[in-house]
């Protein structure tokens, strides 16, 4: 008898998807785990989303062994898909950041080796959190992803570059001793969390805001608008207690001590801050480009 006899093409699928996640995640968080110069600053953020993201498939596959397909909930594929998409673009910007952060600079030898294998074993990650995002949309079911529209694709921008965010203030050296920039962290995932409440709610179809049990478009707008103004005081505050002596920062990237030649080669906190200060300017651009194609939209 067959292993997989019982089983309908669908969910076979799905189980090779989670099962070939379930080894692109634990392979870089096992590497990590036993290279102590791997695990300091960026490689220990890197760390907690590979270990997040092995967790949450684990979850979901046991919740889908233990359930039949007939007893799973309507919403199910709604939120695979939410799921997966969000995990696309994390394991990506780990893998970046990860692989900016230690390859090139880590000397040729087995650290630098697992370093890249870390990293390819991320993409190989992003690449099947992808595939489940189009095997949701195109498998049979009662699912339909719909092509989505211009302020659809600004929607999944903004949440996109607030995923790349993350990926650098999981270094907690960048932040934990002013409380005005512990604001700006704050606002950074306030923002990701207001987005992903309109995804997840909609499910797949993420362009179709008429399953928001809320006024439409007043949700949108009000989300917009808080974001802007919260992005606005984080692009004021993030460089000025980063860059500015007068509050505690360090305009020089030669006087920071974490990028001197001396130190072992990495991404320097320096080159972290500055990342994270045009990411912010980026995405509060994104936020007002959603803004104005809303008045745009209603006005016409």
């Amino acid at each position: 008898m067959s292993l997989f006899s019982g089983l309908d093409s669908v969910t076979i699928v799905g189980y090779f998807l989670r099962l070939g996640q379930l080894l692109s995640t634990c392979v870089p968080f096992s590497l990590v785990a036993i290279e102590d110069t791997l695990q300091a600053g960026i490689g220990n953020g890197c760390f907690i989303v590979w270990c997040f993201c092995f967790s949450a498939s684990l979850l979901i596959l046991l919740t889908e062994l233990c359930i039949f397909r007939s007893r799973i909930p309507h919403y199910w594929d709604g939120f695979l898909y939410s799921y997966a998409y969000y995990f696309t673009f994390i394991c990506l910007s780990a893998s970046i950041i990860f692989g900016v952060t230690y390859i090139q600079y880590l000397p040729q030898g087995p650290v630098q080796n697992h370093a890249i294998t870390a990293t390819a074993f991320s993409v190989m990650a992003s690449v099947l959190y992808a595939m489940e995002v189009a095997w949701v949309c195109a498998r049979p079911g009662n699912i339909y992803c719909f092509v989505p529209t211009f302020q659809g694709l600004i929607r999944r921008l903004e949440n996109a570059v607030a995923c790349v965010i993350f990926g650098f203030i999981t270094n907690i050296d960048l932040y934990q001793h002013q409380p005005a920039l512990i604001w700006c962290v704050v606002v950074y995932f306030l923002c990701f969390i207001l987005g992903a409440v309109n995804f997840f709610i909609n499910g797949c179809d993420c362009d179709n805001d008429r399953r928001l049990s809320i006024p439409y478009p007043g949700f949108l707008v009000g989300q917009t608008v808080l974001s802007i103004l919260l992005y606005t005081t984080a692009v004021v505050l993030w460089p000025l207690y980063q860059f500015d002596e007068n509050f505690g920062g360090q305009p020089q990237r030669s006087n920071d001590m974490t990028c001197s030649p001396e130190l072992p080669p990495t991404l320097c906190v320096w080159d972290q801050r500055l990342a994270v200060a045009i990411l912010t300017a980026m995405n509060l651009l994104v936020y007002m480009a959603d803004r104005a194609y809303m008045a745009l939209v209603f006005v016409g």
